[in-house]
């Protein structure tokens, strides 16, 4: 009886055993890879992520880098409504809970608790004491999320842009470079572990960093000299561009007013302009030094060549007059830039003649982008002056009737400072095999004439605001009244508000630097007293900054 049940239980065992493992065979070898998708389909996270942004940095003293623009993580705390549902607590205790760990209205928390949702925000920017609080207290869960931030402010605002709120780059280096540093887009997938915890593989790719040419000091004492010109003056706005001929990149670009990069949302729109590049202007009278060198280039004129002064000139029914209304008599070709006598350089374009000054100003390139490494850049095709009229002509070759950006303006000094070669303007560092691009204007001749005249207007002329003891300054003062058209008057010819500048290079034999100072209706009668000043103080910062050596002995009563 005993063996019957014996064998009675065994068998049983046995077709039990057997069942069971042909189950698990059915399970983890027959249908193992079908149960194993379900499971990876339950356990993993799949996203498509954006890759990490890259940095911006500037160079700072013995080329440090300073970050410009960075990713951070910040910290946010968040409820889900319908979680709470099934809490112990009333909403009222919860409430209070809430408000006690992060330190806010107990009314604002509730107002969130009883909204029909699953995910609402308590507090953004969290601070470490915060987190510390909500990852001991269950009920409140913690978000992150990567932000933009620019640590200097304001700082070169108009250079570097800012990140949208869709995610791009908008204006600046931001927009212009948004695909070297946007990052690459990838997948990101989440697997949770026997432990709970996460085993993530990411495909998505970082930006690139970039590094910037503007000088950290420079482009500081640029900017809050500029304001307080401009504040002083009582002008309505100003820029100021700073570059290296030799290779076209800027060492400083600034405009006021500015803005906060960080608060960007804040500002209207057209602050966000960057006057160096997106808008035109007639230059007025520091165009003149462009002229006079096409003149020198074709051998029209020397510098010792005369012309007689008569304070006016007429052409076809329009006359022309110095800004002044003086005439200066004879004068020699260097005396016409140094007391910017409107007829006198009138008379130097007509020695070249209209049709090869105008093919000099194509190759100048005033009529294309200067293609700087800025988004929106912009130029103007001049189509007025491009009529052919010879009063359109005359006017141009003092810079009136002609419209250029101040960037335009830049490169075009850097032809005279660089031995007659241009160059393309740029704000983010090349790789050191990459060629800078050079094209040749004028003769080197005619460029080092130019300068010596214009070393000439600082030293004898209406530009001696702008000199520094100890150093040769190239340069020319400008003063142009502005069109009424651009005051947003529908009114033919020019108002009595001028636009105020100064372009200049120095030492003027071994240029440094380039710089063009830019002061909008500010009140004062001329460039001597706005423009040319702001240069100076300037241009005695980056001498002692950059510790460059005087080019002559400054004279004392000793010597």
């Amino acid at each position: 009886m005993c063996d019957r049940r014996l064998w009675f239980v065994f068998i049983i065992f046995f077709i039990i055993t057997g069942v069971i493992s042909w189950r698990l065979f059915v399970l983890q070898v027959a249908e193992g890879g079908s149960w194993k998708a379900q499971a990876r389909g339950q356990q993993s996270i799949f996203e498509q992520v954006q890759g990490e942004r890259g940095s911006i940095y500037i160079t700072g003293i013995n080329d440090n880098l300073i970050p410009v623009a960075v990713n951070k993580t910040k910290h946010y705390a968040y409820i889900s409504p319908r979680e709470l549902r099934g809490r112990e607590e009333s909403k009222e205790d919860l409430a209070v809970l809430f408000s006690d760990i992060l330190g806010i209205e107990k009314e604002f928390v509730m107002e969130r608790i009883e909204r029909d949702s699953s995910y609402e925000i308590l507090k953004k920017d969290l601070e470490v004491e915060d987190i510390k609080k909500i990852r001991e207290k269950s009920g409140i869960h913690e978000g992150r999320k990567i932000v933009r931030e620019y640590p200097e402010n304001d700082l070169a605002a108009h250079i570097i842009g800012f990140l949208g709120g869709q995610g791009k780059g908008q204006y600046g280096v931001e927009q212009y470079y948004n695909e070297t540093i946007g990052g690459k887009v990838g997948i990101r997938e989440g697997i949770r572990s026997g432990w709970g915890s996460f085993i993530t593989s990411d495909s998505t790719q970082s930006g690139d960093d970039i590094i910037l040419t503007i000088d950290h000091n420079i482009q500081y004492f640029v900017e809050r000299t500029l304001k307080e010109a401009v504040e002083n003056l009582n002008g309505t706005g100003g820029t100021v561009i700073v570059g290296d001929p030799s290779d076209g990149r800027i060492i400083a670009m600034a405009n006021y007013p500015s803005f906060d990069v960080n608060n960007y949302s804040k500002e209207d729109q057209s602050i966000f302009k960057n006057s160096a590049v997106q808008k035109t202007y007639e230059p007025g009278s520091v165009f003149k030094p462009i002229t006079m060198s096409i003149a020198l280039e074709k051998e029209a004129v020397s510098p010792e060549d005369t012309y007689q002064d008569i304070g006016k000139k007429q052409i076809h029914g329009r006359v022309i007059r110095n800004y002044d209304r003086r005439s200066y008599g004879l004068v020699t070709m260097t005396e016409i830039l140094e007391k910017s006598i409107n007829t006198g350089i009138v008379y130097v374009k007509d020695q070249v003649g209209n049709e090869t000054f105008l093919e000099y100003l194509y190759r100048f390139k005033f009529f294309e982008k200067t293609g700087i490494d800025l988004h929106g850049e912009i130029y103007s095709p001049n189509r007025s002056f491009l009529e052919g009229r010879d009063a359109n002509f005359a006017t141009a070759s003092y810079g009136h009737g002609i419209e250029i950006t101040p960037i335009q303006l830049f490169r075009a000094f850097c032809v005279l400072a660089n031995g007659g070669e241009m160059i393309e303007p740029y704000v983010v560092k090349k790789e050191e095999e990459e060629t800078h691009f050079r094209e040749r204007v004028i003769s080197p001749q005619a460029a080092l004439l130019t300068t010596e005249m214009m070393v000439s207007t600082i030293e004898q002329g209406f530009g001696s605001e702008a000199n520094v003891p100890g150093y040769h300054i190239a340069g020319k003062t400008g003063t142009a009244q502005i069109p009424w058209s651009k005051l947003g008057i529908n009114k033919a010819g020019y108002s009595n508000k001028t636009i105020q500048g100064f372009v200049g290079y120095a030492p003027a034999f071994d240029p440094r630097f380039v710089m063009v100072v830019k002061i909008d209706q500010p009140y004062t009668r001329s460039a001597g007293a706005s423009a040319a000043p702001v240069f100076k103080k300037i241009a005695e910062y980056i001498f002692e900054y950059k510790k460059i050596p005087h080019d002559y002995i400054i004279p004392t009563e000793e010597n």
